[in-house]
């Protein structure tokens, strides 16, 4: 509305299409959201295509990318079947098929796994160095991105409060010691910045184990942790479960043998594609194993109804979010939910009261859900299933696109619904979240 954007000194508003669309690379926060093809090497053509290359150059630039992104496994495969990390990767690699002067990534990492998101780091950091690619990213997995970034860019409310190098942020937070983005920093700084020293800043962990080392001994080797014993209650038992998605394809799960124990918090890890997410659908019901048991609170799973099953028993929170929204506010949406519990007036107004304000989006009551950002979707959905008073709490990738405040608030949140007995298993990419709320994990 207001204000100029120039790209290489020229106004937005004066550059061509094709020079917009081939030398701006941009990877969207949704990866659903920017394929446009059914099959994966159509993807990584289709932009060139569209640029109106000739056959011989488009196969060339394919088959470099897809080696270059390790995607030479999945190549022919439908890009329906693809997990979110691995539509991730083909987004990038369908944008850098076209050869652009300038990335920009909108939390590119928020779907892949730790080592994913580590080599698609690396590729960026590549891709700048060798290529000499500009790349802007908004990104919250920080631990990865300092140590390679040349400036670092902290927005609140739509401002731009600092713009300089990733050492210096840690000065800038020393007169504002209570912001919240000071949680999200790596380790090493966010341990410098509660010292008050001022001597450079570390940031990789390497950096901060020799800054400690020097300065205080470092003699801790390790740290005891108190035994855990989980009730003998189950609230979840799977055993010998077998999934596939059609008769002639391959099986998803594989002789599943889990037991979740009430009252506990369990965290899935592992990486894309290796049926986390499946997993979570079977328990919910969503999904129908060929094979094996499962039982809910100790009955089968074939004899809850819909109603049994979702009243006041288990609740989703699935990986898109947007899938939960009906209405046209986050406010009708929540209401909506207490209708179907049929809640009196006053038992809607304080519940949804009371929630909104324990996961900080009151202000966003009035938003259409589909106008927030990825995180605010994030816990406006949680509100609308934790309506639902569930004993068993499925999550899958909660912490996706939050950043890290928010993430501590929801730590601290399914912290104090577990307190009051419920059961939560959380498939989840981000090793440090599992780390701090789960009494046990699984890897898949």
């Amino acid at each position: 509305m207001d204000g100029e954007i120039q790209y290489n000194g020229v106004p937005l508003s004066e550059i061509d299409d094709r020079t917009a669309a081939s030398e701006i690379g941009f990877v969207l926060q949704k990866p659903e959201s920017q394929i446009v093809t059914d099959k994966v090497w159509h993807e990584l053509a289709f932009g060139l295509e569209n640029l109106g290359f000739d056959t011989e150059i488009i196969r060339r630039r394919v088959a470099e990318m897809a080696s270059y992104f390790g995607i030479e496994d999945w190549f022919h495969k439908k890009t329906a079947e693809l997990s979110g990390g691995q539509k991730q990767l083909l987004n990038l690699a369908s944008v850098m098929a076209m050869n652009p002067k300038v990335l920009l990534l909108d939390e590119p990492t928020a779907q892949l796994d730790p080592i994913a998101a580590s080599g698609f780091i690396a590729a960026l950091q590549k891709l700048n160095r060798e290529l000499g690619l500009t790349v802007i990213l908004a990104e919250h997995r920080l631990e990865d991105v300092f140590p390679i970034a040349d400036r670092v860019l902290l927005m609140q409310k739509g401002q731009l409060l600092y713009a300089d190098t990733v050492k210096g942020i840690n000065r800038y937070f020393k007169d504002i010691p209570s912001h919240p983005m000071i949680a999200g920093m790596p380790s090493a700084m966010r341990i410098h910045s509660l010292l008050d020293e001022d001597c450079d800043t570390p940031i990789t962990v390497r950096e901060g184990r020799n800054y400690i080392t020097e300065n205080y001994g470092n003699s801790i080797d390790s740290i005891e942790h108190p035994k855990y014993e989980h009730s003998s209650e189950k609230a979840i038992e799977l055993n010998d479960v077998w999934f596939r998605y059609g008769k002639e394809l391959p099986d998803v799960l594989k002789g599943v043998d889990l037991a979740v124990y009430k009252g506990e918090h369990f965290c899935i890890l592992g990486g894309n594609g290796t049926g986390k997410t499946t997993m979570l659908n079977v328990i919910a019901g969503l999904l129908k194993a060929y094979r094996g048991k499962i039982e809910i609170g100790g009955k089968k799973l074939a004899t809850y109804n819909s109603n049994s099953l979702y009243m006041q028993n288990v609740a989703r929170l699935p990986q898109d979010p947007q899938t939960l929204f009906l209405e046209k506010t986050v406010k009708a949406d929540l209401y909506e939910t207490c209708n179907l519990m049929q809640y009196t007036a006053e038992e809607t107004e304080q519940r949804v009261k009371d929630l909104t304000e324990k996961l900080g989006i009151t202000h966003l009551m009035n938003a259409h859900p589909f106008d927030l950002s990825g995180g605010e979707q994030q816990k406006a959905a949680l509100a609308k299933i934790l309506l639902s008073e569930p004993k068993l709490l499925l999550l899958d990738e909660p912490t996706k696109g939050i950043d890290a405040y928010s993430k501590q608030t929801l730590s601290e949140i399914l912290t104090a619904l577990k307190a009051e007995g419920m059961t939560i298993v959380t498939v989840t990419h981000d090793v440090s979240f599992a780390a701090a709320v789960a009494d046990r994990c699984g890897l898949f």
